[in-house]
């Protein structure tokens, strides 16, 4: 089994930048793909950016591509989510997943496990 604790949410004005982390516990992180979802009221649950398992491999939804980056480091089992320029269309809760099923994806059905997600809230 897989334990993924994010942090970083918050309050921040447009323009201002957050950055996201996940903790994954587990013996093989190096092993999954890993993603950021968001859902914000009403709204569909969407992935806004996904990275393989070495990090070779990433993906942006176009709503974030240029602001937002995503990386990893396997050495602390840790995912991170850069966000820039943040709007307030960006206000969501954002939910870290991985997937011991597939090594890139950017299909919520492909992940496996979920994080419970932190909340951020960009103000005008």
């Amino acid at each position: 089994q897989v334990q993924l604790v994010e942090s970083g949410g918050g309050l921040v004005q447009a323009g201002g930048s957050l950055r996201l982390s996940c903790a994954a516990s587990g013996r093989t992180f190096g092993s999954y793909a890993m993603g950021w979802f968001r859902q914000a009221p009403g709204k569909e649950r969407e992935c806004v950016a996904a990275i393989s398992r070495s990090g070779g491999n990433t993906y942006y939804a176009d709503s974030v591509k240029g602001r937002f980056t995503i990386s990893r480091d396997n050495a602390k089992n840790t995912v991170y989510l850069q966000m820039n320029r943040l709007k307030p269309e960006d206000t969501a809760v954002y939910y870290c997943a991985a997937s011991t099923r597939v090594i890139f994806s950017t299909n919520e059905y492909e992940y496996n496990y979920w994080g419970q997600g932190t909340q951020v809230t960009v103000s005008s």
